[in-house]
């Protein structure tokens, strides 16, 4: 038996001591909050020691025809300290399917041809994916990884190195997310290959979880949030697309997004289907080929049960994440009714909500000030009191975009409906006013998809469209809403494109153009779907129709000395079909209104008008 002299124990215990206490003593490191926000840790701010590690998570589905469930790949970048000393922290999480690239060149539909029939088939390149593992993307990392978060990325099925089909706002694209979601927070299986049974768990997650992302990337957080998953706190949508139909149709009308003229679902999914090679023909037949083909139906623009599966607005009862909505006021691509619809049901819902929207186009986030307190906030739990906060924030038209102004909401509560009517007009431009003439006779315009719309707002006599403008405004008119039009119609031939823009005139050209400048709102509609958007029918020959839609929802400020214009015409160069010019229309302008959104309203729109 060892034998030890009172000095050596004493030795001992005093080194044991020093030990202990250099242990207790020694700070872990911790996120760090002031005034509501994350703060940058030096602590974290080293890419070189962020651990970074892919994996596949399980899902309950099997959309690619094999024998098991899809897995999706998912990659992960955390500080050191949630190895070395423990540390938990919550996780922002982003999933796309652009991650792994992209099929180039991919065929648009054909647009010139008459209404109601279909395009020839188009073809159908092949995606091939790119990017190495394990990294499927760095977007986020560095804002906040730094700041306390671990930061999660996957791509969606049947892209990359997931599993499954791509489907374009099917049930999968909800689920795959809302599986992720649930191995973050323990309570299902990861894996550290597609196909093996080696386990890998989230130990460094605290079961807090945020996402956010744009446009299709800013869809699925929203998809991820009407599952109604546990965990998931709080999203951050930036221009998110919240219904396919709204994308791709209008009012019953097939109308490409702004940009892309002829783009369809079925070309988003050859554009995004990037997945394993072996299971494209299955996934082809089965959801491109079938379903897709089955329910898109270019030929009449019909809402049907294929678009409703796609709308996330019907789904949102079991949402309860804390939603923070990112849009741009004059984005033709993704429109700002994505946002609005899904903002005013989460406000029903008692959902905490806070939109922003800015004057500029595609995508566009908040101000990181903004991200960070909601993030802080619903992932760390530090009460900073954002849901306090107000609910409206809107960049103005000559600010910049770190500076918006906030308002008590969306629309402006100041806002209400004051109703146009047009008079008068020769094909050169007539009166729009609040009061109505009950003497004014039908006006007609031919159409001729060939003139672009800025065209035709900017001639001064056209015989393709119809022009009503308000007296010079005296004073700045601040519109905040949703502008609504009933056009009373009638048609040549038993199909038209509708197409309606709100201008502001004269109309600004030159190197200090705003974006803000000429196009106020724009809107367009099916005059064949003027009882039921689901369920169209042939226009009778010079029998009148009224045809009663929103316009995109907008918050401008329309300067003095400015003129608001309500143009209608038919075919829209750069968004609908083009059928061969010569379509006649005629205008009831005694059943003809706009019905606009005043901040002031009557009061403030007839001072302005004085």
């Amino acid at each position: 038996m060892k034998r030890y002299s009172i000095l050596s124990l004493l030795a001992i215990v005093i080194a044991g001591c020093v030990v202990s206490c250099k242990q207790e003593t020694t700070p872990k490191t911790t996120p760090v909050f002031l005034d509501g926000e994350a703060q940058i840790v030096s602590a974290f701010e080293d890419p070189d020691s962020w651990i970074r590690h892919d994996l596949w998570v399980e899902t309950d589905f099997n959309t690619d025809g094999d024998d098991t469930m899809d897995r999706m790949h998912v990659s992960v970048t955390r500080p050191p300290q949630t190895d070395t000393e423990g540390l938990k922290l919550p996780v922002i999480y982003v999933s796309s399917p652009y991650f792994a690239g992209v099929a180039a060149d991919t065929p648009n539909w054909n647009v010139e041809h008459e209404l109601g029939e279909t395009a020839e088939a188009r073809l159908h390149p092949e995606a091939k994916r790119t990017g190495e593992r394990p990294i499927i993307s760095n977007s986020h990392i560095k804002t906040w990884v730094p700041r306390g978060y671990i930061v999660v990325h996957s791509s969606s099925p049947g892209t990359g190195l997931s599993q499954g089909a791509p489907t374009v706002g099917g049930p999968n694209e909800s689920l795959a997310p809302k599986a992720v979601i649930e191995w973050l927070t323990g309570k299902r299986k990861g894996y550290t290959t597609p196909d093996g049974k080696e386990t890998v768990e989230a130990f460094w997650s605290t079961g807090k979880v945020g996402m956010t992302g744009t446009s299709y990337n800013g869809t699925i957080p929203l998809a991820a949030a009407t599952t109604g998953v546990e965990g998931l706190e709080a999203i951050i949508p930036i221009a998110p697309n919240t219904s396919y139909y709204h994308y791709y149709r209008s009012n019953g009308l097939v109308r490409s997004p702004g940009g892309y003229l002829g783009e369809d679902i079925d070309v988003l999914y050859d554009f995004i289907h990037s997945g394993d090679e072996s299971k494209r023909p299955y996934n082809n037949k089965t959801v491109r080929d079938t379903e897709m083909m089955n329910g898109m139906d270019r030929a009449t623009g019909d809402f049907n049960d294929f678009w409703a599966g796609r709308d996330y607005l019907t789904q949102m009862k079991p949402m309860k994440a804390a939603l923070l909505m990112s849009h741009g006021f004059n984005d033709w691509n993704v429109m700002p009714e994505h946002s609005y619809r899904i903002y005013a049901q989460a406000k029903a819902q008692g959902i905490p909500s806070q939109i922003f929207y800015h004057q500029n186009g595609h995508g566009g986030p908040p101000p990181l000030k903004m991200r960070n307190r909601w993030f802080t906030r619903y992932l760390h739990g530090i009460e900073n009191g954002v849901e306090k906060d107000a609910r409206s924030w809107i960049v103005r038209e000559d600010d910049k975009r770190d500076n918006p102004t906030s308002y008590e909401d969306y629309p402006n509560p100041a806002a209400s409906h004051v109703t146009l009517f047009p008079s008068k007009d020769d094909s050169r431009k007539g009166l729009l006013s609040t009061s109505q003439n009950a003497n004014e006779v039908p006006a007609s315009f031919k159409d001729d998809y060939t003139i672009k719309g800025a065209d035709h707002a900017q001639a001064e006599d056209s015989k393709h469209r119809l022009l009503y403008v308000t007296p010079e405004l005296t004073q700045d008119v601040h519109i905040s809403g949703v502008p609504k039009v009933t056009i009373r119609i009638a048609s040549s031939k038993p199909a038209a494109n509708l197409s309606v823009w709100l201008v502001s005139l004269p109309w600004n050209e030159g190197d200090k153009i705003k974006i803000t400048d000429n196009i106020i709102t724009r809107g367009w509609a099916d005059p064949q779907n003027h009882s039921s958007i689901r369920q169209g029918e042939p226009l009778v020959a010079k029998t009148f129709y009224d045809v009663t839609f929103d316009l995109i929802p907008d918050d401008q400020v329309i300067p003095k000395g400015q003129q608001i214009g309500l143009m209608v015409f038919s075919s829209d160069n750069e968004f609908t079909l083009h059928p061969k010019p010569g379509t006649e229309l005629t205008l009831d302008l005694k059943g003809t209104t706009l019905s606009l959104p005043v901040v002031g309203g009557e009061d403030a729109f007839a001072k302005a008008i004085q």
